[in-house]
């Protein structure tokens, strides 16, 4: 894995176990490449394009990938060791943790996010619906590392040496006019049948349901038609749970389905072999 560039967020639902499966599936040469639910952006920093787009609903995170985007590495280092510094932040203080986060919600300054996010419950970002930061904070678990650091500088180096264009905006409302048969969109939605702090629609942004799922195979239908190549990140059986929408949509169409194995142990595993209690995450194409 150490050929791969890993997000400095150890964002929920990553890709990054994955990374080597998804990208032996896509197009060798890809003119633009569209990560349509960013998150963390593991898959797309580390996509060869002509160009690449980064989408995400949350505001707050886009403008965070945009910092990084614009400022040197030893800004961002040295605006982090200062916060840490300035509010003792540790393991263990709890105190200066809830005290950054409150000059956060005031402020809204990107790098104080990630400071937070550093030093939060399982790495979280959460937002209440008046987006406020309140993600609790991780006691004896989380906090600002070499490893982080060390992702850090990667992350920014390809991103800042990388033809990249952020956006913001839900999935239904991104543009794809000038797409064609040698780009990829690739979508890691959140997944309707586990559970998530991403699905919940408890951050003050737009959660996923039912219609949300509707609205993305119908979205990558219309890519289909159009003939741009599309990649689909989805879990279609989790603990006794089917994704019925998923699996109806499947059956209906002739897209090409992959199996993707966290485990690198299962090569020759098969929806039909599975146990009703296994997760099957896979990886669905048009082409």
């Amino acid at each position: 894995m150490e050929k791969f560039i890993k997000s400095p967020l150890n964002y929920v639902g990553g890709k990054f176990k994955l990374l080597e499966q998804i990208l032996q599936q896509f197009p060798s040469k890809i003119d633009n490449f569209v990560d349509l639910f960013a998150g963390g952006c593991n898959v797309g920093i580390n996509i060869t394009a002509n160009k690449i787009y980064f989408n995400d609903n949350l505001l707050y995170l886009i403008d965070l990938y945009k910092t990084f985007q614009n400022e040197s590495f030893e800004f961002i280092i040295n605006f982090i060791e200062k916060r840490i510094r300035e509010y003792n932040l540790s393991l263990t203080n709890e105190d200066g943790y809830n005290k950054l986060r409150i000059v956060y919600n005031n402020e809204k300054n990107p790098l104080d996010l990630f400071t937070l996010i550093c030093y939060s419950f399982n790495h979280q970002i959460r937002f209440n619906n008046n987006h406020q930061f309140n993600t609790s904070f991780g006691k004896d678990r989380s906090s600002f590392n070499d490893s982080i650091k060390n992702n850090l500088e990667k992350f920014i180096y390809k991103l800042q040496n990388s033809n990249v264009e952020f956006c913001c905006q839900s999935f239904e409302l991104f543009d794809t006019t000038n797409f064609g048969e040698n780009d990829l969109f690739y979508c890691d939605p959140p997944y309707l049948i586990t559970v998530g702090s991403y699905n919940d629609g408890k951050r003050g942004f737009k959660g996923w349901t039912e219609r949300e799922e509707i609205d993305l195979l119908i979205f990558l239908d219309k890519l289909d038609e159009d003939g741009v190549k599309f990649a689909l990140s989805n879990v279609l059986h989790h603990k006794g749970l089917t994704n019925d929408l998923l699996n109806d949509w499947l059956n209906n169409n002739d897209y090409k389905i992959n199996i993707l194995d966290k485990n690198y142990s299962n090569a020759s595993y098969h929806l039909k072999n599975r146990d009703n209690n296994s997760t099957v995450e896979i990886l669905v194409t048009n082409y």
